[in-house]
């Protein structure tokens, strides 16, 4: 398989003031386009760090970034937001919905942003389809505060899907979750990962998490541990 994801001798430092704070010490490392990997750290290992840089949100100091096939280790504020939009997708653990939008438009908003040139009717489509797919289609004309917690991650799952992203990056997805509406939402990126071939990147301090992927990268002190 081809690796959607690779990092060489990357370094991030931190400049506050007069002093550097260097927090990411030479990562390398490669993911496979469609398999589910795990960056698993406590507080303070980088891993934050690691996910803002593997999601272009931020440029490593040092190092070269790959991302499906193309060096993205210089790219500009806005041509990182156009790879964004383009390629990746993000759910955190406390979802982000609008509040005062449905849970369809909730979904068919990234394409306000994109180049897809779909007609209204389309992204109507798409996004009906995709919250067939994660199990709420009932719940199309909801808003966030008339959803659970499983509901509303279901629903960021889905915007996150919108555009089609080479990547799906989930940053403590199941953190404000209870264990049983945690066992779905693992459940449902298992299945985007092995039916639909989505590169889905679980990032966690949680073994349980960790352990529904097929690997594990182990960051502790800025380094890859294991």
């Amino acid at each position: 398989m081809n690796n959607v994801i690779e990092l060489s001798d990357v370094t991030k430092t931190y400049q506050r003031g007069d002093l550097d704070i260097p927090v990411l010490h030479g990562i390398t490392l490669q993911v496979e386009a469609g398999s589910m990997t795990a960056i698993m750290g406590a507080s303070g290992s980088g891993k934050s760090t690691l996910l803002n840089i593997l999601g272009c949100l931020d440029r490593p100091t040092a190092g070269a970034y790959r991302l499906d096939g193309k060096d993205v280790t210089h790219c500009s504020r806005d041509e990182r937001a156009e790879i964004r939009n383009a390629k990746l997708g993000f759910c955190f653990q406390n979802f982000h919905l609008l509040p005062r939008m449905t849970a369809l438009h909730n979904v068919m908003m990234p394409l306000e942003y994109s180049d897809l040139g779909l007609s209204s009717k389309e992204a109507v489509a798409r996004a009906e389809g995709l919250l067939q797919r994660v199990g709420l289609a009932d719940r199309m004309d909801h808003e966030p505060s008339q959803l659970s917690g499983g509901q509303q991650q279901r629903v960021a799952i889905a915007r996150a899907l919108i555009n089609k992203p080479a990547i799906l990056f989930a940053d403590e997805p199941t953190g404000a979750l209870d264990s049983k509406t945690s066992a779905e939402i693992l459940s449902l990126f298992e299945y985007l990962h092995s039916e639909i071939g989505v590169t889905v990147v679980l990032v966690t301090h949680d073994n349980h998490v960790a352990s529904h992927a097929k690997r594990t990268i182990h960051i502790r002190d800025g380094r890859i541990a294991s």
